[in-house]
């Protein structure tokens, strides 16, 4: 297979040892808080389940998630990661992985489309024989452009609702050609990945992001699935009104139960001062949607991909848009109404400026699931 031209992260940094011990800095705070990891780790280097493996991964390069990349390592295999959204890596934990001597790091912060998808190249020309996903890219790259490789590889992990959702339809159409395990559907991580782990973490982005208050809001929650619950959960318990806008009228019921309002999105833009869309789908908040809401709204996305909120729409719309703070943009309508958007509508608590993502012992647990699913792949693949 012919080597790409795109470089690791080390080449892309202007001081590569500062960035290095950053990273590690925050590499060590989180493993403090990790036992499941520390115990995985004890057991996998000295087992070496993954000697001979090759790890393909597109992930958020950021501390948690470096500390299951270096486990991988420290396992035996060697590990190629690039980042799975072009504003969710820490260039300093890359910096620090791409140090290690099993780990190659391509992921940087910030790159362009055409960037994002050269470091995708960049890992699987290391052929690998497990990939890790969060969000299908990988696997998704791998049967369009390699499909010499799907034969060698044993196997995949896929970590998100939205990725186990494009697999499915994948696997429907007949168009996967390898297993992978669905890390998503297990009860460890809907219960406190996508519940506790969404809720806190797109609250406290949004807050330190905006310096606004939740209190007294009118916080509108696009779907109640497991993400969705949680935003709205913890959005009540800061004091928040909470509004549901839910398509499926059993979990629209449930939302009913739990004491919240339910109403169709073009009533709830009415009335909204905070919109998180939590769906997975596209054009959950639109051109009509716009029209209705008031003056100063924020409209946030905690879903993997940045077609929630169609921003299309919005540009459309707007006479003028710009920066108000760092990471909210600004879009004034002919009326003079401006509505706030978070981190560029993509995934809110990992990729606004201030954003560290889930909290490290909700990680601890969907990376300790992570790893044994790839160990399992190595073990018992056929």
């Amino acid at each position: 297979m012919s080597e790409t031209a795109y470089q690791p992260v080390s080449h892309h940094l202007s001081d590569v040892e500062s960035a290095r011990e950053e990273g590690r800095r925050k590499m060590d705070w989180a493993l403090q808080h990790m036992p499941i990891l520390n115990a995985l780790r004890e057991e996998f280097e000295e087992t070496q389940p993954l000697a001979g493996e090759t790890i393909a991964m597109a992930m958020h390069v950021e501390a948690k998630t470096a500390n299951l990349v270096e486990l991988l390592a420290d396992g035996g295999a060697d590990v190629a990661i690039t980042g799975c959204n072009p504003l969710s890596t820490h260039d300093d934990v890359s910096a620090a992985l791409d140090s290690h001597e099993s780990i190659t790091s391509y992921a940087v912060r910030g790159v362009d489309d055409e960037a994002y998808y050269d470091a995708m190249h960049a890992c699987i020309a290391h052929e690998p024989t497990i990939t890790v996903d969060d969000g299908m890219d990988m696997v998704k790259l791998v049967h369009e452009e390699y499909p010499d490789l799907i034969d060698s590889i044993i196997g995949g992990a896929e970590e998100t609702t939205t990725g186990v959702d494009r697999l499915r339809a994948m696997d429907a159409d007949g168009e996967l050609h390898y297993p992978v395990f669905a890390v998503n559907d297990t009860p460890m991580k809907q219960l406190f990945d996508n519940v506790h782990g969404t809720g806190e973490s797109s609250l406290a982005t949004i807050a330190m992001t905006t310096n606004l208050s939740w209190a007294g809001k009118n916080v509108v929650v696009g779907g109640f699935g497991q993400c969705g619950k949680g935003v709205a959960k913890k959005a009540s318990g800061q004091n928040a009104n909470v509004i549901v806008c839910e398509v499926d009228p059993r979990k629209a019921l449930e939302a009913h139960m739990e004491g919240y309002e339910v109403l169709p999105m073009r009533e709830a833009a009415k009335t909204g001062d905070v919109f998180i869309t939590t769906t997975g789908n596209r054009d959950v908040i639109t051109r009509e949607h716009f029209k209705a809401m008031n003056d100063g709204v924020l409209l946030a996305n905690a879903g993997h991909f940045d077609v929630e909120v169609n921003l299309d729409h919005l540009d459309d719309l707007a006479v003028d848009r710009y920066e108000v703070r760092d990471g909210v943009e600004g879009f004034e309508m002919a009326d003079g109404r401006v509505l706030n958007v978070i981190a560029e509508g993509r995934l809110v608590n990992l990729a606004a400026p201030i954003s560290l993502g889930h909290p490290v012992e909700v990680m601890d647990q969907s990376f300790g699931v992570q790893a044994v699913v790839v160990r399992e792949l190595a073990a018992n693949g056929d």
